[in-house]
């Protein structure tokens, strides 16, 4: 599935990349100047997006422990992003060591540090997958592989959805890749929104815009309708913040602003 030579990897430093972006507010040193620059921008705007980065992280934690000690063994991550410590392995298979976890993104920068994604335990698996999130068919299949889709797996679509426009076909990739799920799978699901501050939202999709990048920032309406058809775990689709806190996790940040941004997991009946 990697199946590529990390020292043949060309990566495009000409441009920012949200993958790289997200690495840089959490502290990383796999991002580029190019890639600073733009998140500098984002900070001007608005000083809490380091906040907001650290705050998915710590429920991507919460939800991915909730779902091991949930009986979850198959875990299949979209929108992967540069490996952090701990990464989502790590995190399911300290509570279950037999899980098998596949990662997919398409940011060549993350294929070159596969290898940290593919540690093991003993009694699971990894895999990486180097994919487009636009193309499900091709990660269905690349992950049926490690996965076995006949039984339950977590579906992580964390800080991924508002990189695709409606007309990039948002809720049909969702569909698309929840259809293929077996009963008892979950889809979990974090989103940056603009509900709290419409105007700095504008703001900020428009330097996406001017850089030949989306972001489309939902409603909470709108990240709710994603889990159309499946049954939302307790509290539902909330701040991410506020999604189990007492799984632990807690991210301090300044101010008294909500971090703008919604979490939820739901189960397939």
């Amino acid at each position: 599935m990697t199946g590529h030579d990390p020292r043949a990897i060309e990566i495009d430093t000409t441009k920012p990349h949200p993958a790289r972006m997200y690495d840089w507010f959490l502290g990383g040193k796999d991002n580029y100047p190019v890639d600073e620059e733009m998140a500098r921008q984002l900070l001007a705007l608005d000083a809490r997006g380091r906040d907001m980065a650290r705050v998915n992280r710590a429920f991507m934690h919460r939800a991915t422990r909730w779902l091991a000690e949930n009986g979850i063994r198959q875990f299949l991550d979209i929108g992967t992003g540069i490996p952090t410590e701990p990464n989502l392995h790590q995190i399911a298979q300290q509570t279950a060591p037999d899980a098998r976890i596949v990662y997919c993104d398409n940011d060549p920068i993350v294929l070159a540090h596969a290898a940290a994604l593919l540690r093991s335990s003993p009694q699971g698996a990894t895999e990486y997958i180097q994919a487009d999130a636009r193309k499900p068919e091709a990660i269905l299949e690349e992950a049926g592989r490690v996965l076995d889709f006949d039984k339950p797996i977590a579906l992580s679509l964390l800080a991924l959805l508002h990189f695709l426009d409606d007309e990039d076909g948002a809720a049909e990739l969702v569909d698309r890749l929840v259809e293929r799920l077996a009963p008892g799978s979950y889809l979990v699901l974090s989103h940056t929104t603009g509900d709290f501050d419409p105007e700095r939202a504008a703001e900020a999709s428009a330097m996406y815009r001017a850089r030949g990048m989306t972001l489309c920032l939902r409603s909470h309406a709108e990240v709710t309708a994603f889990f159309d058809g499946l049954e939302l775990v307790e509290p539902g689709v909330s701040l991410s913040a506020d999604w189990h806190p007492e799984l632990g996790e807690a991210v301090e940040v300044a101010g008294g602003e909500p971090i703008p941004g919604y979490a939820g997991v739901a189960r397939k009946p």
